[in-house]
């Protein structure tokens, strides 16, 4: 009777033994096919989507884009945008009058021609004398404003001068006030941008 319960108590102790080591060795098993269900549910339900991964593309493509050089024009995105380098010869003042008074002709705002000339013409004129570099000539006619910009490859802003009334050159800043709605100097990667605005009642 006692090896008979002794022989029991063993058996049964192998088939705790047996067990629990079956039981080791299964559940990590269905531990992890249950984890690989969840991981494969949490990948379909948060999936990015083709147009989610398109757009993000397109955006991380155009910030690390290089700089467009100024000896180059910038792309036409409407047929409201106009832009032409300018090579660092004196006869680049002329001919960014005659780009702005065309182009202004081709829009259909004629009566701003004068004005907008006048102040290109001293823009592109400053930018030639204080800076070195290629230039760029930007218009944009946008709502019931026309927008011009002259960019050039020093960083440094204007100064505002007070010149004596005899003298030939320096109003510049003067002219900006007195002919413009608004104008100002924006520090670009490349170097800067001078710009002015003038209200149009024709757009």
């Amino acid at each position: 009777m006692a090896a008979w319960a002794i022989d029991l108590a063993s058996i049964s102790r192998r088939g705790c033994l047996a067990w629990f080591s079956r039981g080791r060795t299964e559940v990590p098993g269905r531990k992890a096919a249950a984890d690989h269900a969840q991981d494969e549910d949490r990948s379909e339900k948060g999936a990015p989507t083709s147009s989610w991964i398109t757009r993000s593309q397109a955006l991380w493509s155009r910030s690390l884009e290089p700089l467009r050089p100024l000896d180059a024009p910038r792309a036409r995105a409407t047929a409201w945008d106009a832009s032409w380098p300018l090579p660092r010869e004196l006869t680049s003042v002329r001919r960014a009058r005659r780009l702005a008074t065309a182009q202004l002709s081709e829009w259909d705002l004629e009566d701003l021609a004068d004005t907008a000339e006048l102040l290109v013409s001293e823009l592109v004129t400053n930018a030639l004398r204080h800076t070195r570099g290629p230039l760029r000539l930007n218009l944009y006619a946008r709502g019931s404003h026309l927008r011009c910009e002259v960019e050039d490859t020093d960083p440094t802003g204007p100064v505002r001068r007070f010149v004596d009334a005899d003298a030939e050159g320096g109003r510049g800043t003067e002219l900006l006030d007195l002919l413009t709605e608004t104008w100002g100097s924006t520090r670009t990667a490349t170097g800067k941008t001078m710009w002015f605005e003038m209200p149009t009642q024709t757009l």
